[in-house]
């Protein structure tokens, strides 16, 4: 080792020296705060203003009303299994699955029935979470102790609440306040496989709900210098044993919400959100350091303001609208080596993304007495992405760690349109027929981009509009148990990234790119036996055109790629949920999905759909010892089937992923406002990874504590 390269190291282990000891002061400190709090047990109250069209069952708990055969995962159901973060709450439900995107960007994935982030728009409050330039959405940076329930429309997502819709939808509704005083503190630590702490938690809410009018504030943390991996992973000469290089991560959320109720059915609520966030980039494991690129994310933030609003004009009619204004700014570092330490060599760069998003919906809605009701809405949004970036050389007159060129700021702008209605026949008091046609159009306004050769590039403008139209029939054949089918056909527009991004010049454009549609098919069947037992299965097909793909692509003699339509896909699959309540202190329940995806890609017959295992699982059992009043002990285990992944280069593909997770967690109610709990993640420290080069974690240990008020 060089001498410039051993101090490199030592100041690399320095800093993660001072990251752990950061990391066990605030957790300390968290730790008494909470411990000396004393408060009153409640439920978290749901923001039924920010919920959008899906029926679904909650913890086995809600009277289902519709058949669009949706999931809910509750706050709770988050709180009892450890799950801190989006991507691992979502798997509690069938038909979803959850992965990582491999490569540089580090990014923790989401697919519900096999669509995934760019075909499963993510809402926060039914204002949908869009990135304008590529929607690469990082699953893992959000974070759900502030969360009153996650939504997940599959299949079938209502017309009503919005474009994009193409395989489901998933909305996180916020928490809001549900009495005089009410309030919640939490706290947690996490332990990698070997004793090392991997980082800790917290968070606080605090509200009021008076006659005319509620008033809260809440934030949240989570913080990691990294996990550890499995012992049994075998090291490599770009990755060791022990800690994860460059896993590190820093999450937060604050949110304030003012809300006035002026009489039963009115609302008015003003909303304000800032997330903020940062993370590093694993390497992987096995590819030569030659083509690896050390990247760094210094901040991945998120700012929503919005307006929603709900009023009784009669019996009969109602009137909901949003109003909102997001933002989102994102800074990606590429460096020379993995100590991230110098900007010199041509691949280095930093780049930049501006955007903010602002726009409207306003959603009517009128009884015909009790045969018939027609809603209708109509939406608006405007998306402006700002990019540029700036690259590094030691040639005269640059030098080292300091922007030699930074390209002029390029804009792209776009404004999308929806007008949907939606109709539902109550053919018999137990019998519903709905409806629902929807118009989707984009107008583009400006699309740029930049190079030292040819200056800006001002790309051809083209517009696009795509229907949406979808149907379903509910048989409630008993007071808790129902049938239903439905069949939903949605469009996904291609993103700026897929018409406009030249990778780096490893692309050519295609303004003329086609929308991607999803023609959805499903059946299902839910009921409840003797109040002890519910359960719940749907079979699904989906048929895909339009696939959007990247291919090879000449240009000027040049060996690119472009993002094409090029081919059809075919998903078809069966999933299942359950739970029962053996005894009054035990209770089983799980769930269970299988599928199935193919695609039919002339261009690139070797491409396999990659991200989803054939066959997944989540089964649990939680016990209440009699013996020990406030004890309540939850072993679960997660089990997934292999899924495709490929080499970096895409030129090879094969199954990987298989595992079978053991886990455990123990909550402990000391009073009946304080809890205790303890778990257990992976206890066997599998060794197993979801994407070629990158294994996941190995076994994690996590204690929290909960206090409410």
């Amino acid at each position: 080792m060089t001498t410039h390269t051993a101090c490199q190291a030592a100041t690399h282990e320095k800093s993660q020296y001072s990251k752990i000891r950061q990391f066990e002061t605030a957790a300390t400190f968290a730790g008494l705060l909470l411990a000396t709090s004393p408060v009153d047990a409640q439920e978290v109250g749901v923001f039924s203003l920010g919920e959008i069209n899906i029926s679904a069952s909650k913890s086995g708990s809600r009277e289902q009303t519709s058949g669009y055969g949706g999931s809910v995962i509750t706050n709770e159901d988050a709180w009892k299994f450890g799950r801190d973060t989006l991507d691992q709450a979502v798997t509690l439900a069938p038909g979803v699955s959850a992965s990582n995107s491999g490569g540089p960007r580090n990014e923790r994935l989401i697919y519900v029935r096999g669509f995934d982030r760019f075909q499963t728009p993510l809402s926060i409050d039914g204002i949908r979470v869009y990135l304008p330039a590529d929607n690469r959405l990082d699953f893992g940076r959000f974070l759900t102790a502030d969360v009153s329930e996650i939504q997940i429309a599959k299949g079938y997502d209502s017309v009503l609440d919005g474009p994009g819709g193409m395989g489901g939808a998933i909305n996180l509704v916020t928490r809001k306040a549900q009495k005089e005083v009410d309030g919640e503190m939490r706290t947690g630590m996490l332990w990698g496989q070997d004793g090392t702490l991997e980082g800790g938690s917290a968070y606080l809410f605090l509200g009021t709900k008076q006659p005319t009018y509620y008033l809260q504030g809440s934030a949240s943390f989570l913080g990691t210098r990294g996990w550890i991996l499995s012992h049994e992973y075998t090291p490599t000469s770009v990755q060791g044993s022990g800690l994860r290089d460059h896993s590190d991560t820093t999450d937060g959320r604050g949110m304030i919400k003012v809300g006035v109720t002026p009489n039963a059915t009115d609302e008015y609520s003003f909303n304000y959100i800032k997330q903020v966030g940062r993370k590093g980039a694993p390497l992987h494991v096995s590819d030569p350091v030659a083509s690896q690129r050390y990247w760094d994310w210094p901040y991945w933030n998120i700012q929503n303001i919005y307006f929603l609003s709900n009023t009784q004009l009669s019996d009969a009619v109602y009137l909901k609208s949003r109003v909102y204004f997001n933002t989102f700014d994102n800074s990606l570092y590429s460096y020379d080596d993995r100590y991230l330490s110098t900007q010199s060599l041509p691949r280095s760069f930093q780049s930049a993304y501006h955007d903010y998003a602002l726009g409207g919906s306003v959603e009517a809605g009128i009884n015909f007495g009790t045969a018939d009701t027609l809603k209708g809405t109509f939406q608006y949004r405007r998306d402006n992405h700002v990019e540029w970036q700036g690259t590094f050389s030691t040639t005269s007159p640059c030098v080292a760690n300091v922007i030699c060129f930074r390209e002029p700021d390029q804009t792209t702008t776009e404004d999308t349109y929806t007008i949907a209605l939606e109709n539902t026949w109550h053919i018999t008091p137990n019998l519903d027929f709905v409806q629902g046609f929807a118009y989707n159009w984009r107008h583009m306004l400006r699309a740029q981009d930049y190079n030292t050769t040819d200056g800006f590039i001002n790309y051809p403008l083209r517009d696009v509009g795509a229907p949406d139209g979808q149907a379903a029939l509910i048989w409630r054949y008993e007071e808790n148990s129902k049938l239903f089918a439905n069949v939903s056909s949605r469009v996904r527009f291609p993103t700026i990234f897929d018409r406009f991004s030249s990778r780096f010049g490893g692309a050519v454009s295609n303004p003329g790119l086609q929308p991607e549609r999803a023609t959805n098919y499903q059946i299902g069947w839910a009921t409840t036996f003797n109040t002890n037992a519910e359960f719940q299965t749907a079979a699904f097909v989906s048929d895909v055109k339009n696939l959007i793909q990247s291919v090879p692509f000449i240009y000027n003699n040049t060996a690119l790629t472009q993002s094409q339509n090029v081919g059809d896909g075919y998903f078809v699959g069966i999933e299942a949920a359950g739970t029962y309540q053996i005894q009054d202190n035990l209770m089983i329940g799980g769930n269970l999905t299988f599928i199935r995806r193919s695609i039919t890609s002339p261009r690139t017959p070797y491409i396999q759909p990659t991200g989803v295992p054939f066959a997944q699982g989540f089964l649990y059992l939680t016990y209440r010892p009699e013996i020990i009043p406030g004890l309540s002990i939850t072993p679960n285990v997660e089990l997934a089937d292999s899924r495709w992944t490929s080499n970096t280069a895409g030129t090879y593909y094969y199954p990987t992923g298989s595992y079978q997770l053991l886990n455990f967690q123990a909550t402990y109610n000391v009073a009946s406002n304080f809890e205790l709990q303890a778990g257990l993640r992976n206890i066997l420290d599998q060794n197993y990874q979801l994407v070629d080069g990158f294994p996941e974690p190995g076994r994690t240990v996590f204690f929290n504590m909960r206090v409410t008020f």
